[in-house]
């Protein structure tokens, strides 16, 4: 699991906003953008070209449902 002091200084690599995260540390979410970036063994994949793209609403709204506050 992701230590909170580490998920409180994560940012998105591309607008350098903070990321929410989704699930058991399914994935980062950075919500103004849409990209989804993919946690591998407890390790952020925060690389642009790597992220996934939401582009549907339904999706967006799901993951900001579930994301951890």
């Amino acid at each position: 699991m992701l230590d909170d002091k580490l998920l409180s200084i994560l940012v998105c690599p591309d607008d350098r906003g903070p990321l929410l995260l989704i699930g058991d540390d399914e994935l980062l979410y950075n919500p103004r953008l849409r990209r989804a970036y993919r946690i591998e063994h407890g390790i952020p994949v925060l690389l642009v070209d790597e992220a996934a793209a939401v582009t549907d609403d339904a999706e967006h709204e799901r993951l900001l449902s579930r994301a951890k506050s």
